[in-house]
């Protein structure tokens, strides 16, 4: 009888671990009826700031600048060419393009720090990502590029400014906001406190809303 009851116990018990493995395996969401990455990748910053020592987020160069940082791209928030040449062996081989800008050492043969690509995971970088081959057009163009999104912006003096950006392969701010290569303008000195997006939202309208306009002529 009790190597009967020991079996039935094992039993039990084994399926009881199957399906609490099951119910583990199964995608979970912040909240019904919430999609999995509904945080536009959030987590990735929590990551970053687990993986970054705090000496290369406080350091700084400062001879990246606005001008320098739109120069490589053809308009605000497209891909920036690569101001530097490419050896023929680099071609398609992304973990040679990451040794240095996974982490964002210092070239000697570039005399700058490399900028941290925020998006590490993607494996075709020259999809996007292109060398200049010449200086001249190949045909003439009247191509005008888009205005940069403003800076600041706050709602109220001393308030968070709201992110001017999408966050589509941008969700890691600390990767861009940060460390020695970061943008001179938009580098910040808090880069360690984690959590942007608990002070910082995005905020892409051209114009603010009407309800957030205040109406001097009432008194309020």
């Amino acid at each position: 009888m009790k190597t009967a009851d020991k079996t039935v116990g094992k039993v039990v018990v084994g399926f009881a671990a199957i399906c609490l493995g099951a119910f583990l395996a199964l995608p979970t969401n912040a909240a019904p009826d919430i999609p999995q990455g509904f945080d536009a990748d959030g987590e990735k910053i929590f990551t970053r700031f687990d993986d970054t020592p705090l000496a290369v987020m406080t350091g700084t160069d400062g001879r990246r600048t606005l001008n320098v940082y739109y120069n490589l791209r053809q308009y605000p928030g497209s891909p920036p060419r690569i101001p530097h040449d490419v050896p023929f062996s680099f071609s398609g081989d992304t973990a040679k393009c990451l040794s240095c800008h996974e982490r964002g050492g210092y070239d000697a043969n570039q005399d700058a720090y490399a900028p941290v690509t925020p998006h590490p995971e993607y494996e075709s970088c020259s999809q996007c990502h292109v060398p200049r081959r010449t200086e001249n057009l190949f045909v003439t163009s009247e191509w005008q590029s888009i205005n940069p999104p403003v800076l600041g912006r706050s709602e109220m003096g001393g308030s968070p400014p709201p992110i001017p950006h999408s966050l589509q392969l941008r969700e890691d701010c600390i990767a861009c906001h940060a460390g020695p290569a970061a943008v001179a303008e938009i580098r910040v000195e808090h880069g360690s406190r984690g959590n942007c997006r608990q002070c910082h939202v995005p905020m892409l309208a051209a114009e603010p809303r009407k309800e957030f306009t205040r109406n001097n002529s009432s008194g309020r």
